[in-house]
């Protein structure tokens, strides 16, 4: 994994002006413990927060800075945080680290907990200050056993010098920070399936309202943000909004840096903190550096496998939610993946749709019985035994899965990269009808929504 940004113009050394996430990274990829971090300037943003700002003051910076969620939803946080209730006589109150980084092609939290828990921490503690919760939980994906040492370490090392447990910082103020491991569901990524796995319960999604602001874990208000996210806030508080803002490229509409990477068959796969507005063509040229000797860039994917596929014609596109929004998909977790020009674009999408079926919760019909019916016209597409109206089936099966059709999320992001391939490769499917298959029965086509 690459960890150190580099360009054109060679090495661009990172910087706490230019890279407010991963400047304080070590060369050796080793951890930055308590006694490191500090001498970087860590917990200095805690101290202020506790010090000098209110805790109406701290949401008001967040909601200024215009910081938005970086799992892939992109809610704005300060707006999120303000949907906490005001009553003071609500003593009981929980912030979640949603830590269950699941979506395939996607580690960025993965690097900021193994490496820089501490900022993971001081983050949560600001947050917390803020919102007036007094225990936090970081939900972190099972698989991710070196992450859960270290966040555990750094906990026990915060809680030692006074920055973690009762009266911290001598403000009167009180929070408990537990790392929670999961069993490894895709759909915990979804905030209230979490909160349903948390309390030991299975992981479906909830239904909202009520969201968890007014009632999440236990019944109490709960608020749930990103890994990446909660790593923003230290800068925001220790260098100001305005500083924050002028981050971004010309034409962003988000604000601050941004995780992004590069996989696939590039010559230089890994990770790098750039500023938003970034285009897709400089993440991919100068800092992937382009398609490996003897393979040619196919499509790719801005941001996970539920993100819908790209031309090499879109790389021009800018890195942010609109700017990828403009050529027909979703930035999702920003982290893309280059498919070269050997992959066989129905045997990808038959890989992704199985593993979508696989992880679905079960819940609503749309997404327990639609992603298995998909993989199953798949399998026979990429085996040549597709009957003529299965691609048609398909583009049925993603309409029905589409966003607002199913209970929650999981289905209209595991359909999205199917209609996309389907819209640009068309011809890949069709190569899977049997030259001599029957029509398809009535009964199997799909019924035209809004018909």
């Amino acid at each position: 994994m690459t960890l150190t940004s580099f360009g054109p113009a060679n090495l661009i050394k990172r910087s706490p002006e230019t890279h407010p996430l991963t400047w304080r990274l070590r060369d050796d990829a080793e951890p930055v413990w308590l006694d490191e971090y500090q001498a970087k300037n860590g917990y200095a943003a805690a101290r202020k927060a506790f010090a000098d700002m209110a805790q109406d003051d701290i949401v008001q910076t967040v909601k200024d800075a215009g910081l938005k969620g970086r799992g892939g939803a992109g809610f704005p946080t300060g707006v999120k945080w303000g949907l906490m209730p005001k009553d003071e006589s609500i003593n009981i109150r929980y912030l979640l680290c949603n830590a269950d980084e699941m979506e395939p092609n996607t580690w960025k939290d993965r690097m900021l907990m193994e490496q820089l828990p501490h900022l993971l921490i001081e983050g949560m503690l600001i947050s917390a200050r803020a919102l007036k919760t007094y225990r936090g939980y970081i939900f972190l994906r099972g698989e991710y056993t070196t992450a859960a040492k270290h966040l555990n370490r750094a906990v026990e090392e915060a809680k030692a010098a006074g920055l973690l447990g009762k009266n911290i910082l001598g403000s009167g103020f009180d929070f408990e920070l537990f790392v929670h491991t999961g069993a490894g569901r895709y759909i915990c990524g979804e905030e209230t399936a979490l909160i349903n796995s948390l309390e030991g319960r299975r992981a479906n999604p909830r239904s909202k309202p009520p969201f968890p602001a007014a009632v999440g874990v236990w019944g109490k208000p709960t608020c749930v943000n990103n890994v990446e996210t909660l790593c923003n806030v230290p800068a925001i508080i220790a260098d100001g909004v305005d500083w924050y803002k002028s981050l971004a490229r010309e034409g962003s509409e988000d604000m601050g840096t941004k995780l992004m990477g590069f996989s696939g068959k590039v010559k230089n796969p890994g990770l790098w903190e750039l500023p938003f507005g970034v285009t897709a063509r400089e993440l991919f040229e100068d800092y992937a550096g382009g398609m490996r000797d003897g393979y040619t860039l196919k499509a790719w994917q801005p941001g996970g496998a539920g993100t819908g596929f790209l031309l090499p014609e879109h790389l021009d596109a800018q890195m942010y939610a609109g700017g990828i929004g403009k050529v027909g998909t979703r930035m999702g977790t920003g982290l893309a993946m280059a498919v070269d020009n050997t992959v066989n674009m129905v045997s990808l999408l038959r890989n992704m749709e199985q593993f979508f079926a696989r992880e679905s919760c079960g819940f609503c019909t749309p997404c327990r019985d639609g992603l298995p019916w998909s993989v199953k016209l798949l399998m026979a597409l990429e085996k040549g035994e597709g009957r003529e109206g299965d691609i048609e089936t398909l583009l049925g099966l993603v309409g029905f899965l589409g966003p607002g059709k199913t209970f929650c999320a999981h289905a209209p992001g595991a359909v999205e990269p199917l209609g996309s391939a389907i819209k640009y490769f068309r011809s890949e499917f069709e190569a899977g009808i049997a030259p001599t298959s029957a029509a398809v029965p009535p009964l199997a086509r799909p019924i035209v929504v809004g018909a």
